[in-house]
């Protein structure tokens, strides 16, 4: 059952894989090894993230469809206080991948939410129900 519910995450993570490849010789051409981890890093995180999500929320609407909600939101807090976390502790440090880092993370987020939308315009097949309440 949760596995239909997570048909969607093909398109966008073979996207994502596109995506690593560009940033991190984007990151090797622009700023070298630490810009090529950076890039590679930017894109995983957000393809880590955004895969993360669709499981939890798969996973709450398997167990209860009412679950999704709270379980979406307090993911999606958790994520983002954690990138905070790493984001100012990579600022402040020395690291030379911290710009192509971040300019990879918009990408990707780019990047996923525009595979996902194209996926949803074209699929077709009917959507999972649950049973009544």
């Amino acid at each position: 059952m949760i596995r239909q519910r997570l048909r969607h995450l093909v398109v966008p993570l073979l996207s994502s894989a596109v995506l690593l490849v560009l940033a991190t010789a984007a990151g090797w051409l622009l700023d070298g090894g630490p810009g090529a981890v950076g890039g590679a890093a930017g894109v995983a995180l957000v393809t880590f993230s955004y895969a993360l999500s669709s499981l939890a929320i798969a996973w709450a609407d398997s167990v209860h469809p009412k679950m999704v909600m709270s379980v979406g939101l307090a993911t999606y807090i958790t994520k983002f206080m954690l990138f905070g976390v790493v984001m100012f502790g990579l600022v402040d440090g020395d690291w030379g991948g911290v710009r192509m880092m971040a300019a990879a993370m918009i990408v990707a987020t780019i990047g996923w939410v525009s595979a996902q939308v194209w996926w949803t315009f074209r699929d077709h097949r009917p959507q999972v129900t649950t049973t009544g309440d």
